[in-house]
């Protein structure tokens, strides 16, 4: 904004006023022509719209700056509530990661019970498997040492049978080719040629205990000279008739006559007691005469003069060689020795063909059965459970 100057036709208060003479009056200008009119009204108008419209713009910034408060009233309101709510948020915020600090101390407690749970069940579920495979290990090896004592296989496949049932109960995947490998070996054993240990020994022990009853060449008479004679059973003498009781007297008249017929039957009693005495012993002195004289002599054909020169003490040595070699082949057997079995038994055929009746029946059985016996003594090698016990060792190793 510029100062205006003073105009120096305005006289200064300071200054005392001067009268000076009017001037003279100008005469009116003339009137402006009609153009200069029409720009007045427009200009006129321009400023009358000017002046409408600056209203307007005023009115509506007046508008604006009531919605403005308002609007900044409620923001001012929301904001408030949103800081109500935010801190109502912040202390849910500060509860809940308190809660939740709590919760994932209780979820790692129960993820480290729930792990040492696992570990401690899977510490036994393979004890339990280890303890096992070690037991049916165990088994098996005790029950091959018993059929390699015995030479049977029977406890051996009676063991791996056993074995493939506890595998069967236990479920575990893992022993699978266990029992796959069991029962091929099951399998194996059975089809293998074995000699039955057991009923061989049990025949041989039959054969030394018949050896007392085997008849020899020179034997005389029923009864074997080195041995007690046996008891010989005689016909017993027919019992005597019990004496007849007299009955009691009915009358005393009568007495006498009773006491008579009482004597008359006792002596008749005596008399066929002693007739029946006498009887039976007549017969047994025939009969044991008559066995006598057919005892005296006895004529037979002998191939092989040494068992006719052999004694009664030598046949009771005889007799008990028998026995010794048949308790040795008994012994090899159980000891697998084959060959010197099969040569003792040779050699109790060879004393049985020279020494003893080879056409009495118990002889001929004897024979009979030490040649099948000497045909079942033969070499066979036990099988072994191989495929089992590497599957058992690798089940172990592989827990």
């Amino acid at each position: 904004m510029s100062a205006s100057l003073p105009d120096p036709s305005t006289p200064s208060p300071a200054e005392p006023a001067v009268v000076r003479p009017a001037a003279p009056v100008a005469p009116p200008p003339p009137s402006p022509p009609r153009a200069g009119r029409g720009l007045a009204l427009v200009g006129v108008t321009l400023a009358v719209l000017a002046l409408v419209l600056g209203g307007l713009l005023w009115q509506k910034f007046n508008l604006t700056q009531q919605e403005m408060a308002r609007r900044a009233q409620d923001s001012a309101t929301l904001a408030g509530d949103a800081r109500r709510y935010a801190e109502q948020a912040e202390a849910l915020t500060q509860e809940l990661q308190a809660r939740l600090a709590v919760a994932e101390l209780r979820l790692s407690e129960v993820s480290l019970q729930r792990s040492q749970l696992e570990e401690l069940m899977l510490s036994l579920s393979r004890s339990r498997d280890d303890n096992l495979v070690q037991d049916l290990e165990s088994a098996v090896r005790l029950a091959q040492q018993h059929a390699q004592l015995t030479g049977s296989a029977q406890p051996l496949i009676s063991a791996l049978q056993a074995a493939d049932q506890r595998i069967a109960r236990a479920a575990q995947p893992r022993l699978n080719p266990v029992q796959r490998a069991i029962a091929r070996d099951i399998e194996r054993i059975r089809g293998a040629a074995l000699a039955d240990i057991p009923s061989l020994v049990q025949q041989l022990d039959e054969l030394a205990r018949q050896i007392d009853d085997w008849p020899l060449l020179n034997q005389v008479g029923p009864g074997h000279p080195v041995t007690a004679p046996k008891t010989r059973v005689r016909k017993a003498a027919p019992a005597a008739p019990a004496p007849v009781a007299a009955p009691a007297p009915a009358e005393p008249a009568l007495e006498g006559s009773s006491a008579g017929a009482t004597e008359d039957g006792a002596a008749a009693g005596w008399g066929t007691r002693l007739s029946v005495w006498w009887t039976g012993l007549w017969e047994r002195i025939v009969a044991d005469v008559s066995r006598s004289s057919r005892e005296l002599v006895r004529v037979s054909r002998i191939d092989r003069p040494e068992a006719i020169l052999l004694a009664p003490d030598q046949a009771l040595f005889l007799r008990e060689n028998l026995k010794l070699k048949l308790l040795n082949a008994r012994l090899g057997l159980l000891a697998r020795h084959m060959r010197s079995s099969q040569a003792d038994l040779i050699a109790v055929e060879s004393a049985l063909a020279r020494y003893f009746d080879t056409s009495a029946a118990p002889i001929a059985q004897a024979q009979s059965t030490l040649g099948r016996l000497r045909k079942e003594l033969v070499e066979s090698d036990l099988p072994r459970p191989e495929e089992t016990l590497a599957a058992l060792n690798a089940a172990a190793g592989g827990r």
